[in-house]
């Protein structure tokens, strides 16, 4: 038998075969509309009601050009060049959800419009309005921005503590600004957290497909309620690979409550410093493990200075449960209202204990940069936080800069920590209130945030 008739015989046995059962190929299999008079299950009602409260947001932001050499003061000097820094523009797409049609609130992440110069909101008619930035909150990533709109649709908020793994979700939003998007999937975990080092975190793990331009976008229910704000994925190539993540709405509504409110998130904190329980700090306190936090620093009349706490006590557990990193202290005090109260497990010289302690809102000393320099009129500084000084960080923090003013335009911004003036290192606000008598030719600032450090010379 030839090489050709070995593979004709098959190939005829196989029509032969689908002739003898009446089976006639097709090109293509779809699913049929009905079985048995049954109409097959469809999102495509609930989603003819969310995917119109969902929306496109572009943004441009101006960024200042940094050069480690030009940065230099003395540089710029020598060579005639101008004191404003060079700037450039970067644009960016995300997604948004309108949770409430009559003001025009809509939901989105922090690192979609944060520091943004201008919103443009583009809503699912095709309709493009201007989004003025109500208020936003960095350590959770969500922000909320208003649109001047008529007949707008929103989505309700459901429950998300009632959420469990395997709940089926869908996501919605503008990946890669392709235009509008719906993916579905379910619930993979609850809880996630410490996905990096700052921030406070409990994600809803997803693998709804979310990609980049996802962000801000709706992750909703089967009854089409929000029940989080897509946010982030967990992938090694930069696309999805199922593991996306969702601020739940709980926490996404109390937020945004707040930033209405006050324009700001009031977090309560212990007062406490912390530390990581190292093999050798477990030798040197006598522990038997290094489970739990040791506290490091007792903050005057805080939370922990009243519930008795004290350097050197082992945190072990936070309401009940095992208190396993430093990560998971921050996030109590981040994600719980000010006034819980919350007990704790302590190990002291080695005897257990439970202490309970009320969250309250932490008090930083401030000081008027007006009153310190004429030239740093319309700055506020503060003490850095316990969560930044447990972090190792030094310094000042700038808690406010009024826009047009003097050392905003010679790029100052809330973001940024003062840790020397001039050739002065500074590491408290006692320390930078000393130098108030001190009125230098050329005021050169240093300042450090989440990029490095860098000169900042305000005329």
């Amino acid at each position: 038998m030839s090489t050709q008739r070995s593979r004709l015989l098959p190939w005829l046995a196989g029509l032969l075969l689908s002739a003898a059962i009446g089976f006639v190929p097709t090109r293509a299999a779809t699913l049929p509309a009905a079985v048995n008079g049954q109409p097959m299950p469809s999102l495509a009602p609930m989603l003819q009601r969310v995917t119109p409260a969902v929306v496109n947001i572009s943004t441009k932001t101006r960024v200042q050009v940094r050069d480690a050499y030009f940065d230099d003061p003395m540089v710029r000097q020598f060579f005639g060049l101008p004191a404003a820094p060079r700037e450039r523009v970067e644009q960016s797409l995300g997604s948004g959800v309108i949770v409430d049609a009559a003001q025009g609130y809509v939901l989105t992440n922090n690192h979609v419009v944060g520091g943004a110069d201008d919103i443009s909101v583009t809503l699912q008619d095709g309709r493009t309005v201007k989004g003025k930035l109500i208020g936003t909150d960095p350590d959770t990533d969500v922000a909320v921005v208003q649109i001047p709109a008529d007949h707008l649709q929103a989505l309700p908020l459901a429950d998300s503590t009632r959420l469990q793994v395997g709940d089926y979700v869908v996501a919605v939003g503008d990946p890669f600004g392709l235009g509008q998007t719906v993916t579905a999937g379910i619930v993979s975990a609850l809880g996630r957290s410490g996905l990096g080092d700052t921030g406070y975190q409990n994600f809803i793990q997803t693998d709804a497909s979310i990609n980049p331009g996802n962000s801000g976008g709706a992750l909703v229910n089967l009854r089409g309620e929000l029940v989080g704000i897509n946010t982030m994925i967990f992938s090694p190539s930069g696309g999805n690979v199922g593991i996306g993540f969702a601020i739940p709405s709980a926490i996404t509504s109390n937020v945004m409550q707040q930033l209405l409110a006050h324009g700001k998130v009031q977090r309560g904190s212990l007062g406490v410093q912390t530390q990581a329980i190292t093999p050798r700090i477990a030798r040197l306190l006598s522990l038997k493990d290094d489970n739990g936090v040791v506290v490091t620093g007792v903050s005057d009349g805080s939370a922990a200075a009243h519930a008795g706490l004290q350097p050197g006590d082992v945190l072990t557990t936070l309401n009940g449960k095992p208190l396993r990193s430093e990560q998971e202290l921050r996030n109590a005090e981040g994600l719980l209202p000010v006034g819980s109260a919350v007990q704790l497990g302590v190990l002291r010289d080695g005897h257990a204990r439970q202490v309970s302690a009320t969250l309250a809102v932490e008090k930083l000393a401030s000081a008027d940069g007006g009153q310190l320099d004429p030239r740093l009129s319309g700055v506020r500084f503060s003490e850095l936080s316990d969560r930044q000084r447990s972090a190792g960080i030094y310094g000042v923090a700038i808690s406010a800069v009024q826009p047009g003013s003097r050392a905003a335009r010679a790029g100052l911004t809330t973001d940024d920590v003062l840790i020397g003036v001039g050739n002065q290192r500074i590491t408290s606000l006692r320390m930078l209130r000393g130098l108030a008598g001190v009125k230098p030719r050329q005021l050169v600032l240093v300042v450090a945030d989440a990029d490095g450090s860098r000169y900042v010379m305000v005329n």
